[in-house]
Order: C-alpha cells, then structure tokens, then sequence
C-alpha cells in the first residue's frame, strides 16, 4: 500500500473506477456492493471511500466518460462523412461500434440525466455530463442544419425533436439487431449488417428530401 499512497490521486480512481465498470457489465450495477468494487481493485473499503464517497459517484463518474467517448465517436463520424448521407450513415456505424464496444455504456446514455441543477443535489459528474450530451446534440443539430442548407434534409423538420426520434429509433435498431439476431437471419433471411443497412437506410430516408 505505500507504493499506491505515492501515486497519484487519479491513478487510484481510474484503477477503480476500471474495477467498478467490470463488475457492472458482469453482476449488473445493482447487485454490484462497495466491498465488490474493493476486493476487485485490490483496495481495502476503508481506502475506497477516500476516493468515491459511494457507489452513486462511481456509476456517475462512468456514465460522464461514457458520454465523453460517445461524444469522440460522433465527432469523428461526422468529420468522415463526405456529403450529408455518408454523414449519417458515418454516425449510425459509429453508434453501432460504441454498442459493441462498450455496451455498458450504450446502456448508461439511453438512461435518465440529471438536467435540474437549481434546486436539487448533485454530484459535478453529473453537471458535466448534461453539458456533453448538449455538445453531442449540438454536433448532430449542425450536422441537421447543414444538410437542410444543402437541400438535402427536409426543411419543415424541428432540430432537437428530431435528434431525440433519430437517437430512440437508431438506438432501438442496434439492441434489436444485437438482441434478435438468430431471429432475424431465421425469418428475415437477413444478416446482422444487412438488416442494419436496411434499417439505418430506412431512417435516412425518413429525413432526406
């Protein structure tokens, strides 16, 4: 332990919050204790508590980096896209991979997110990461805004609605795709890739003029 007090304050909680995350995606948050966390990152429950004062820090310190990563994946999507519909497509791949690479945290954005900080308690985490998801719908209503401007985006289409729609429809597309595989390569004689294409295709279509 005399090596660990030398180190850095956030080495100790990134080591962890990296323990934290494993337990998550394998026992589930709620059944997921302090002492879990503990043993997991080779700490003693006392020293834990020194760098998250419980579990609801922990959980808020992973949703904000999950949100910082969706933010990278979005950001470097669209710079991809070459014209308004690679674009999209760019953002919906982009979506998929943060699924399958981290679907723990996949799960954490579709969650509820604090957005009241006058009246209630709050942990800072939790402020940072309602400013990144307006950053991210910020990125997507520029990419919205630019493609009306092209021509090639329906005009009458109000922004921020459409980002939600956009986000519950292609979200439901890659848990239906991920969960409804067998099913859909039996019945549908479709792929996983396929039916996606199909899908994300479809929604694309739904906003092109």
């Amino acid at each position: 332990m005399a090596r660990r007090k030398k180190e850095p304050q956030n080495v100790h909680r990134k080591n962890i919050s990296s323990a934290a995350e494993q337990l998550f995606m394998e026992k589930g948050i709620e059944n997921t204790s302090m002492n879990d966390i503990a043993k997991a990152a080779g700490y003693s429950k006392a020293t834990l508590y020194v760098y998250f004062k419980n579990k609801e820090e922990l959980i808020g310190v992973l949703v904000l980096e999950s949100m910082q990563k969706l933010y990278d994946y979005i950001r470097l999507a669209i710079e991809k896209g070459s014209d308004t519909r690679e674009c999209f497509m760019e953002i919906c791949h982009a979506l998929l991979k943060y699924q399958e690479e981290y679907p723990l945290y996949f799960k954490m954005v579709l969650e509820n997110i604090k957005i009241d900080f006058e009246t209630t308690d709050f942990l800072p985490e939790e402020k940072e990461t309602f400013l990144v998801g307006e950053q991210i719908n910020g990125l997507l209503a520029a990419f919205l805004q630019g493609g009306i401007e092209k021509g090639q985006i329906r005009p009458d289409l109000q922004i921020l609605p459409t980002i939600f729609s956009l986000w519950g429809m292609l979200s439901g597309l890659v848990q239906i795709a991920t969960n409804k595989q067998e099913y859909i390569e039996q019945q549908m004689g479709l792929s996983k890739e396929e039916f996606l294409s199909y899908g994300f295709d479809t929604l694309y279509r739904s906003i092109a003029v």
